[in-house]
């Protein structure tokens, strides 16, 4: 595993000093991303009537998502609002991980589901060297995916939720505050009893955890790596179990549970979300489309996503429910 750690090392050093020279760029993103809305309906008085009017009617339309929180309420996002213009509906939302959703939408077992700027780049495209503008990434993935795939991405959310660490509350005691991610490696470092819980996916993801290792110059050993499911770690984290757990920025149980992020000055390539979807599928109603997702990202900024994520995980809401509340709360749906 260290050779392969190694070699990713080095092919990851372009994305490292492009990851550098992004710092903060995570941070901005909310003042600059409701540009990707620019061309919807935008406020919610117009929306309302748009979506009363829009027709989808007579195409079907299956719906994916992963299968996490966040992911759970986008779906069912999307199940809302194309029946409410009409779209006969397939409710495919909690398929599975990154790489099942993916399949699904490749092999036509579903016709869309969101998905993430950074993932598409790096993972599901292949790309290095990914750009720290979230509108030149979020171009650069719909052209090649499109090019490629016959994969439209459409619209681009505000929110990055971009990957993250958080420390526990006798770990932050002990720092006597936040960690930014090179002092976390350096404690992890000098303390060989401190665990750092990850999810299965991030350790061998080329935009997980070789771009911290890359830019601390750090890498963690595998006797203190531990493998969690995603929604045990913030448990066990706030429950001194892990020193760091390994988060989604905008996760609601970050507050809820008291967990402190690990700061980070642009380590951790840009998630803003868009709409992936069969080309097929999209160009049977392509302007509608447009406007049902960009009225539905346009609001959605850091905290306004990371409260309607708490709904679900800290308070046990249904993912549906908050969805549609959330779209009606716009004016998005009846």
């Amino acid at each position: 595993m260290r050779k392969k750690k190694a070699a990713a090392l080095l092919a990851m050093g372009a994305v490292s000093a492009l990851v550098l020279a992004g710092c903060a760029a995570a941070e901005t993103e909310t003042d600059t991303g409701a540009d990707a809305g620019s061309d919807s309906t935008g406020g919610s008085e117009e929306a309302a009537s748009a979506f009363a009017a829009l027709d989808l009617s007579g195409i079907e339309v299956s719906v994916g998502s992963k299968d996490f929180d966040e992911q759970l309420i986008l779906g069912e996002m999307l199940v809302a609002a194309f029946e409410e213009a009409g779209a006969t509906v397939d409710n495919k939302v909690n398929l599975g991980g990154t790489s099942v959703a993916r399949a699904a939408l490749e092999s036509g077992d579903i016709d869309v589901y969101m998905e993430y700027n950074g993932t598409g780049w790096a993972v599901h495209l292949g790309e290095s060297d990914p750009s720290f503008d979230p509108e030149t990434l979020t171009s650069g993935v719909k052209e090649l995916d499109r090019e490629r795939n016959d994969i439209e991405w459409i619209g681009r959310s505000p929110f990055n939720n971009t990957y993250g660490f958080t420390s526990s509350p006798e770990t932050t005691d002990a720092n006597g505050g936040a960690f930014t991610i090179q002092s976390m490696m350096e404690y992890v470092e000098a303390n060989p009893d401190a665990i750092v819980c990850m999810e299965s996916e991030y350790p061998d993801r080329p935009d997980g955890l070789i771009l911290m290792e890359t830019a601390t110059g750090i890498e963690l050993p595998d006797d203190q790596q531990r493998i969690l499911d995603t929604g045990i770690i913030y448990t066990e984290t706030a429950a001194n179990n892990c020193d760091f757990g390994e988060v989604y920025t905008t996760d609601g149980r970050i507050p809820a549970l008291g967990l402190t992020l690990v700061e980070d000055p642009g380590v951790h390539v840009l998630y803003n979300v868009s709409a992936s979807m069969v080309g097929d599928t999209y160009e049977q109603a392509p302007d509608v489309f447009d406007e049902i997702v960009n009225s539905i990202l346009a609001p959605l900024d850091n905290v306004t996503m990371a409260s309607i994520n708490a709904r679900v995980s800290a308070d046990g809401e249904d993912p549906a429910a908050v969805a549609q509340d959330y779209l009606r709360s716009e004016g998005l749906i009846e």
